[in-house]
């Protein structure tokens, strides 16, 4: 497997192969040199390459090919740079990240920027650590920034542990951390938290990059409140004129194209239509989980949708590559095909289509043709981390009901509701009946139970509530660990005693997804890795989670990729309704509301 060398350690060996006094290890010939520093596309272009850096680019690099070169003949097909995920988690593919480099590598990206708060909001440093070092176990640059929100929003929910600037500053010293994870407590920020703001003073401190989030529509004081904090990019825009904000305001725009939140299209007429310099726009995934990579790929499915959407192919792939490098300011060494750079670069018959034949990640041929040509080095994943979920006795049917004021016939609830295939969700009301002093979601309402069980600490603590808009019938009920940003264990369902069983099971497996109807289980993922990931192949839990899918739909469920919208039930700062194990949660106001409305609480 390659293995990465910093150019300082390079400069005279590359300098030697470039001058023909030195053989190169690789010679990639006849290429069309797709250059996203010029915006041209030269052919006949020879790549020559020592180790895993590029030593040559240009009309013949024959000088260079000695005895024991290896070369590759390219025969017109187009040379690309190695896309680049400028935002994403590896948690949400629930795979292990040398899974996720298997899964991704052959669909050309060769890079990415991951944020893994998933894993910190459950195990902390430890959880981050595990990470960085993963990654090396793997061909591709993964480059880590440090979770900003640990918990995302405190005194609001329970994770399993709690940074600050203090463990801030500390991950920065880490050899592959490049900056600070998406601030997701914006409305924190804007206010002058000092936690926050001492989180993105040690990173700035350190030279790293403030990653944003700003998950509100309005763009006027507290938009310009938080873009004074510092962060640079933000990835939770889903209009065009977020893109123009952004960008405006000196910060990155990333348009995310997710399992769940399809923001692409709405957002590129920002460029194609409005005209915004695109050297700000950057593409990202953010969550996809493993049937979606499985099924439509990763960064080059992002790519061939920006450019059906109408962008030039070099301009989208400048996005997905360049754009990315300069903006994290590793440009010498990732985003584009040029002497010094890590040979991480793509052969591509057609741009449009853009079908990767082979990948080259740090000089060498790590796929060809879909396929993953290297195998990934060993990595144990500590035992702490398989150990995670700790509730501390068994649930049951009473966990689940929620009681009625006294004497109620009705009550008046508020109800979060979900916007398909967009993270925020609605905040509504419904007059609920009460059953035998409980109150039920009511026949024919697509209303049904929620509920957030704290996992981290074994407190007992519950979070119930209801939700609208996944059509779930019958005596169905789904649990997971997965559930961000705390990932404490979250149940919905038709039915308590299903809820229960769904629970249960969960727990039972060490964390990860369940899915009961009619007192069975009828899918499940183990996800053992801090309840979030597997170490499984892709295609094992792949074919889960599409059974997982099928399952839900024979539920009734009729929302879009309804696991990844119901992960995000439990996370307070998406507007506008949500529910954690300390209760719901209004994020507008950022504070705990109570479930029941009456005429003294609107």
């Amino acid at each position: 497997m390659p293995t990465r060398r910093p150019l300082h350690e390079m400069t005279r060996d590359l300098t030697d192969v470039a001058a023909g006094r030195r053989p190169a290890d690789l010679v990639v010939r006849n290429g069309r040199w797709v250059n996203v520093c010029s915006g041209e596309i030269v052919d006949g272009t020879d790549v020559a390459v020592l180790g895993p850096r590029i030593a040559y680019c240009g009309p013949d690099a024959g000088p260079t090919i000695g005895a024991d070169t290896t070369v590759v003949e390219a025969d017109g097909r187009f040379l690309v740079p190695g896309l680049l995920d400028a935002h994403m988690h590896v948690e949400s593919t629930m795979l292990s990240v040398r899974r996720f480099a298997a899964a991704v590598l052959p669909r050309g990206t060769t890079g990415a920027f991951i944020d893994p708060h998933e894993i910190a909001n459950v195990l902390g440093l430890a959880g981050v650590r595990l990470m960085v070092d993963e990654a090396r176990a793997t061909p591709m640059r993964i480059y880590v920034q440090v979770p900003s929100c640990v918990p995302s929003a405190p005194g609001l929910e329970t994770s399993g542990a709690e940074f600050g600037p203090g463990e801030v500053a500390e991950a920065m010293g880490w050899d592959g951390v490049i900056g600070l994870g998406e601030v997701m407590n914006y409305p924190g920020v804007a206010a002058g938290d000092e936690r926050l703001h001492g989180e993105i003073a040690a990173t700035l401190k350190a030279g790293g990059v403030v990653g944003g989030h700003y998950a509100s529509p309005d763009l006027g004081v507290p938009f310009h409140a938080y873009a004074a904090a510092g962060p640079s990019d933000c990835h939770e825009g889903t209009r065009a004129e977020d893109v123009v904000a952004r960008v405006r305001q000196g910060m990155y725009a990333m348009v995310r194209e997710s399992s769940a939140w399809r923001d692409l299209a709405a957002q590129i007429g920002a460029v194609t239509a409005g005209g915004i310099d695109p050297r700000r726009v950057l593409l990202c995934t953010d969550d996809r989980h493993a049937g979606t990579l499985l099924r439509e790929g990763h960064m080059d499915d992002v790519v061939r949708l920006a450019i059906r959407e109408g962008l030039p192919p070099m301009t989208a792939i400048r996005m997905a590559t360049l754009n990315t490098a300069e903006h994290f300011g590793v440009a010498l060494d990732v985003g584009c095909i040029a002497p010094g750079r890590y040979a991480d670069f793509l052969l591509v018959g057609d741009l449009e289509r853009f079908e990767v034949t082979r990948v080259i990640a740090a000089g060498e041929t790590v796929a060809r043709d879909g396929k993953l040509a290297v195998e990934m080095r060993p990595f144990e994943v500590p035992d702490r981390a398989r150990r995670s979920v700790r509730i501390g006795r068994r649930l049951d049917r009473s966990d689940f009901v929620v009681r009625a004021p006294e004497t109620a016939k009705t009550a008046r609830c508020r109800v979060i509701e979900i916007v398909e295939n967009q993270a925020p969700t609605r905040a509504v009301t419904a007059e609920l009946p009460v059953v035998d002093g409980v109150v039920s979601p009511g026949e024919g309402t697509g209303i049904a139970h929620l509920a957030v069980i704290e996992r981290h600490r074994g407190s007992g603590r519950i979070g119930r509530g209801f939700v609208r808009g996944f059509g779930l019938e019958g005596r169905c009920a789904l649990a997971s660990t997965v559930a961000h940003d705390s990932h404490n264990l979250l149940v919905l369902g038709s039915d308590p005693d299903a809820m229960a069983a769904a629970a249960h099971r969960v727990v039972e497996i060490g964390g990860g997804i369940a899915l009961v109807r009619d007192g069975g289980v009828i899918a499940e993922i183990a996800l053992p890795i801090a309840g979030l990931m597997s170490e499984e192949p892709i295609g094992e839990v792949a074919a889960r989670a599409e059974a997982l899918h099928r399952g839900l739909r024979a539920c009734g469920c009729t929302a879009g990729d309804a696991f990844m919208t119901f992960s995000l039930l439990a996370l307070p700062v998406i507007p506008r309704l949500r529910l954690t194990d300390r209760g719901l949660v209004d994020v507008d106001a950022f504070a705990i509301v109570p479930l029941f409305v009456d005429g003294d609480n609107p």
